[in-house]
């Protein structure tokens, strides 16, 4: 499964490195060096996938990311980057990234992950369905959330996730459900970072007070519609 890919890496050795290893799996893959050439090329061109390096001259990944973000809410992001903390990896997917990989990583894990961000962009995930949850409607095909007020477009796992609440209405979805549905693993994504997307979950369905995600300490959310 090939896709055009925008590597943003201002390690040369590093960037080289990943293109090539990408290339070999059949990738199209654009390097730049930086973030400012980064948004420059991404204008120009359809991607399939973002790899954004975090710390980066000109225009780190946090803030090109969210750039991004205002031009398209759908394509994948991911970030590299040599920074492990938590807090790093909570400000990568508030500016909405979808996932995270940390230096040293291998070729094979990187592919893998990308892996699965196109097999559930090509629709062998993703099913076209379309949610009711009070006034609000949710097209989880297309990532878009429908209020009278108007609307919001979510992020691939932004809508993986609402996706899996809707679908288990009717009983509380453990955290580690989430985790290995979503992100394939419950081990490196921390649950902490989970509660982010939790969080702006709750933030998109504000407007209606009867429709609440609710916390279920120790064990996981559940969403109601009173």
């Amino acid at each position: 499964m090939s896709a055009k890919i925008l590597l943003v890496e201002d390690d040369p050795t590093l960037g080289y490195v990943i293109k090539d290893g990408l290339a070999h799996k059949g990738h199209d893959v654009i390097l730049c060096k930086d973030g400012e050439q980064g948004i420059l090329t991404f204008q120009q061109h359809p991607f399939d996938l973002c790899i954004f390096d975090v710390m980066m001259p000109k225009k780190d990944g946090f803030t090109l990311a969210k750039e991004i973000r205002t031009k398209n809410k759908h394509v994948p992001i991911l970030f590299v980057t040599a920074k492990s903390m938590l807090e790093d990896k909570m400000e990568g997917f508030q500016v909405g990234g979808d996932d995270y990989i940390t230096k040293p990583f291998s070729m094979e894990e990187l592919a893998l992950r990308i892996e699965v961000f196109l097999r559930r962009t090509n629709g062998q995930v993703h099913v076209d369905e379309v949610f009711t949850i009070g006034k609000y409607s949710f097209d989880s095909k297309n990532f878009m959330l429908h209020h009278p007020a108007g609307e919001k477009v979510l992020t691939q796992k932004e809508a993986e996730v609402m996706k899996l609440l809707c679908h288990n209405r009717e009983r509380v979805l453990k955290r580690e459900e989430i985790l290995k549905s979503v992100w394939g693993d419950d081990d490196y994504f921390m649950g902490r970072s989970l509660d982010v997307f939790i969080s702006k979950l709750r933030k998109y369905l504000k407007d209606d007070s009867s429709v609440e995600i609710v916390n279920y300490h120790g064990v996981g959310f559940k969403l109601e519609v009173k």
